[in-house]
């Protein structure tokens, strides 16, 4: 009996590994993807000013790590609740990227900064969507 709660308890903490440390390595590199664009934006004479306040560029990797966060409570519900986790995580995620576009589109800044600001979106998602994708699945 302890031998098969025992197995049971070590498959549960590798699946969570299997999930969790390739989550938080894609968090930390869409983060220093996204301060990446930012920075190369801002040395090409890009202005990342909205309404007049730039927005440094460590802000960035500040808000790409807590999205990313929420991103993956919304997987770790998945995996729990989803009846297909995968799609849902995908439909779920492309959705909030696509609706994460319109304050982008909207806010008062140049053209340029509407475009980085979205790139920066888009990058971050390229990176964490496939990751989770790939192992959101396997770990229920």
């Amino acid at each position: 009996m302890t031998t098969t709660a025992f197995t049971a308890s070590t498959t549960s903490t590798s699946t969570d590994r299997a999930f969790w440390r390739p989550a938080a390595v894609a968090t930390v590199g869409a983060a220093a993807a996204t301060t990446a664009v930012a920075a190369i934006a801002h040395a090409a004479g890009i202005s990342l000013a909205i309404d007049g306040q730039e927005i440094p560029v460590p802000g960035f990797a500040t808000a790409t790590l807590m999205l990313t966060v929420l991103g993956l409570v919304i997987a770790a519900g998945l995996r729990q609740w989803a009846a297909n986790p995968r799609r849902a995580w995908v439909r779920t995620t492309v959705a909030l990227t696509a609706l994460s576009l319109v304050p982008d589109a909207i806010v008062n800044a140049a053209v340029e900064t509407k475009l980085t600001l979205m790139l920066t979106h888009i990058v971050a998602a390229a990176i964490v969507i496939p990751v989770i994708a790939a192992r959101i699945a396997h770990s229920r």
